[in-house]
Order: C-alpha cells, then sequence, then structure tokens
C-alpha cells in the first residue's frame, strides 16, 4: 500500500531474504510519500554500515539519508513533532525493544516502515521480526531467486570462502554477496555445529 489509511497509525513491514528487493521497495514507498509531502525520517541500526552509515541503500544503488542508532529505543527521541512516516531498514539488527517502538508510534497516527529478514541465515525467526509480522497491518513478503535451481528462494545461505556456516556460528555477519546468497527451502544448507559428527543439515 503506498498510501495508509489517514487520520490512524499504520505498520507495513516488508520482508524476506537478502537479494529480494526489500530495501528497494521500502525507497519506494518514501520517495511516493516525499512525493505526497509528508514528512518523512528514516532509521537504521547503526551496525549495518555497508554503504555508509548515515543512509539506507539497496543493492541496486538507490539510497536516502538516515540516521543510524544503537539502540530502538533512541528511535523516539529522534522523532520530529511533524514527521508523518518513519521508516526503519534492517529492522532485524535492532533489540527488542523496537516492537513497542514501533506500536507507540503507531499509537501515535505515523506510518511505520520497516525492512528486514525474517529469517537468519540458520532459516530461525531473526530478531524482533516474528513480533512486528504478527502486529503489522500490512505484510509484505518479497522472494529472491535461488542461486541453485532458479526457483523462488525465501531462505538467505551464509557461504563461508565458498562453503556452508556452521549452526553455531555468530547469527549477525554484516555483509552482502561476499557470504550470502539467495536459496529456496531445498537448497538451503547449514552444517551442524563445529566438533558435531553429523551430516549436512538443510532448513
Amino acid at each position: 500500500m503506498d498510501v495508509a489509511p489517514r487520520g490512524m497509525g499504520w505498520v507495513e513491514v516488508i520482508t524476506g531474504p537478502m537479494f529480494s528487493g526489500k530495501t528497494e521497495e521500502l525507497l519506494r514507498r518514501l520517495r511516493r510519500a516525499v512525493i505526497a509531502r509528508q514528512k518523512v525520517q528514516v532509521f537504521k541500526p547503526l551496525l549495518d554500515d555497508r554503504y555508509g552509515v548515515q543512509q539506507v541503500a539497496s543493492h541496486s544503488g538507490f539510497s536516502m539519508e538516515a540516521r543510524a542508532l544503537a539502540h530502538a529505543r533512541e528511535i523516539l527521541d529522534h522523532v520530529r513533532p511533524d514527521t508523518t512516516v518513519v521508516a526503519i531498514d534492517e529492522a532485524q539488527f535492532f533489540d527488542q525493544d523496537l516492537v513497542s517502538v514501533v506500536e507507540t508510534l503507531a499509537q501515535q497516527g505515523l506510518r511505520v516502515l520497516l525492512s528486514g529478514l525474517d529469517l537468519d541465515f540458520r532459516g530461525e525467526p531473526f530478531g524482533p521480526m516474528p513480533a512486528l509480522l504478527a502486529l503489522a497491518d500490512q505484510v509484505d513478503k518479497l522472494h529472491a531467486i535461488c542461486m541453485v535451481c532458479g526457483g523462488p528462494a525465501t531462505r538467505t545461505q551464509r557461504l563461508i570462502n565458498g562453503q556452508p556456516a556452521h549452526y553455531d556460528d555468530p547469527v549477525v555477519l554484516v555483509g552482502a554477496d561476499d557470504f550470502y546468497e539467495p536459496r529456496c527451502r531445498a537448497h538451503h544448507v547449514v552444517l551442524p555445529p563445529v566438533g558435531k559428527d553429523q551430516e549436512e543439515v538443510s532448513s
């Protein structure tokens, strides 16, 4: 939805694996909001510095100025009184307080747009995303293209030196196509924890 209902708060979540166009869709909606002369603010987690700390950018090169913050609660301190649209990119990297922050903003009548990975590299729910998906007024789940079979990809494959990552590797490893590629369910592979004598496991 490009225009949220007037006079009420509204929460939209754009999700899916890496390379599915989440940030690009977020920016598209924000550009339309700007054209409609709405006051927009964009936030992102401080640890996501792939395209510069003070901007949100898609893999295709579109970008918009953003404020990078370490903790979700800080968003409330930086929202200006005249802002009507708040966007949050890479929502999965924020702490669980993001859920109550988003609810607070919606209760104040703001339109809140979020984009983020619904699943981590292990194929498990990522950070605050499960709760945000449940509370959202609108959810759009995008798909990428599986790099193995060319089918619809819903998972993010982590690769270390060209090999699948182990289950007990750190959940957060910021990167793009140097560490990750989209995969379908059938071709998403996670190796067992280091030291475990097990076969490879798939999601």
